[in-house]
């Protein structure tokens, strides 16, 4: 297990040290002004790398660099950035380069480079778009955001249901526009609409004479277009599916939705669900100063807020305070385990509510595991606590106070955890986005309230 632990670590160390020479190789080919050595250096590395290499460097170098480098790759590498350092990079490519960049990408890919651009720099790809690829992109453009629509591509092969797996081959071999990558051949009514699909292997595993319908998969799903991308993401992940038909309101083909795009969008939602449980937005290492101060200022203004609610519940037990200062010492301790424990009910609940394992059958039964799970905590830290309170101040009251005011926060904590996200789930409010700022204040008021004012009817 040591060598498996140090043979990791080891290779961490030399891929951290290969991206580091490579950026200094980069810098010493930009500070020469030498476009060969450029396209050398990144001619190896995968567009995803050298997009991580763009926001790396920014700046000035960035802008170096795109004036001198050309390559076939850029349009990939525009798919992998960030939204604000690829707005910068669009801004910075010359228009011949940027042409020849976006006409290489699939529609799924251009509609995600240009649906979150202003309208000029959307209007400067789509112009050098060829007019049926431009007209695919605008009416995708159309779906609303987050959709289906959006994320689909209209490349794709597709068969009428009566034919047989010979011409099914020869018409993929005659097709001069097939899709670079595909995994399906979908099969369509005279209506177009979809009825099935098979999947190239079963394809070339068959006699030519073998009817495509008795190849289909059992796990065909057909999306419409204004589903919400996150749900399309869920069904891909839900049904192990590879890709999917894409439907209009009369069931017609219109495009569709590869692994590759679901798994994007699923990794997006588990990343945006992160950010959200830490009260910031959709942050990148890119973002500006500004950004990020505009992005976090309304849910810190939110915690001051909350804060000052816990600060009021405080000032009603002063007396208590002032006698017996040794509150003030233990009080944050029973506000702290609250507020944890409220958080680990709290993240597995946004969690299971985005994977839909969380519902309102089963809810009442998770509900009482996580109190319990808390209170049972709270008991076995109650004793921990009491003992070391009991050391600590030699008085056994104190003691008793701070085990009973823990046992019952943790128990409301596990409460508040579970419940306040499923409330803002009804409420179609994000759970993630609001739910760790109302679960803190509760284990906050609750634990000050219950501690001092056990001990305002004890003490005094």
């Amino acid at each position: 297990m040591a060598d498996s632990q140090e043979l990791v670590e080891d290779t961490a160390d030399e891929d951290y040290a290969l991206r580091r020479d490579v950026v200094e190789t980069l810098f010493d080919a930009l500070d020469a002004e030498d476009p060969a050595r450029v396209a050398e250096v990144l001619e190896p590395l995968h567009p995803a790398d050298i997009a991580d290499l763009f926001e790396q460097i920014g700046g000035s170098r960035l802008r170096a660099l795109l004036a001198i480098w050309t390559s076939d790759e850029i349009g990939a590498v525009l798919s992998e950035l960030d939204e604000g350092l690829r707005e910068d990079v669009i801004d910075a490519l010359p228009q011949a380069v940027l042409a020849d960049a976006v006409r290489d990408l699939d529609s799924d890919d251009v509609v995600d480079l240009v649906e979150d651009l202003d309208a000029a720099q959307q209007t400067a790809i789509l112009d050098v778009l060829e007019a049926p690829d431009r007209v695919a992109v605008e009416q995708s453009l159309q779906y609303p955001e987050y959709s289906a629509g959006r994320l689909m591509q209209r490349e794709l092969v597709k068969a009428p249901e009566h034919w047989t797996v010979g011409e099914t081959i020869d018409h993929i071999r005659a097709e001069d526009d097939l899709p670079e990558q595909f995994y399906h051949v979908i099969l369509i009514d005279p209506r177009m609409r979809p009825t099935g699909y098979v999947t190239l292997g079963r394809i070339m595993g068959a006699h030519r004479d073998v009817p495509l319908q008795d190849l289909t998969e059992d796990s065909f799903r057909k999306i419409p277009v204004t589903q919400p991308e996150s749900e399309v993401a869920y069904a891909f992940n839900q049904y192990h599916l590879i890709s999917a038909p894409v439907v209009d309101e009369n069931e017609r083909l219109v495009g569709v939705i590869t692994i590759d795009d679901a798994m994007v969008v699923l990794d997006e939602e588990h990343n945006e669900d992160i950010l959200r449980l830490a009260g910031v937005g959709d942050e990148s290492v890119s973002d500006s100063t500004w950004e990020i101060t505009r992005q976090r200022f309304p849910w810190l203004g939110v915690n001051l807020a909350t804060a000052i609610i816990a600060s009021l519940v405080i000032s009603l037990f002063e007396e208590v305070l002032t006698q017996v200062v040794a509150l003030a010492v233990l009080m944050p301790i029973v506000a702290s385990m609250g507020g944890n424990a409220g958080t680990q009910s709290l993240t597995v609940a946004v969690r299971a509510i985005a994977t839909k394992d969380l519902t309102g059958s089963n809810a009442w039964r998770v509900l009482r595991r996580e109190v319990t799970a808390s209170l049972l905590n709270g008991a076995v830290f109650a004793v921990i606590m009491g003992a070391v309170s009991l050391v600590w101040f030699g008085t056994p009251v104190l003691a008793g106070l701070i085990a009973v005011a823990m046992v019952i926060n943790l128990g409301v904590a596990g409460f508040a955890g579970l419940l306040i996200p499923l409330a803002l789930d009804k409420l179609k409010i994000d759970p993630a986005l609001a739910s760790g700022t109302f679960v803190t204040t509760v284990t906050d008021v609750v634990g000050f309230f219950v501690f001092l004012g056990l001990a305002s009817m004890i003490l005094l």
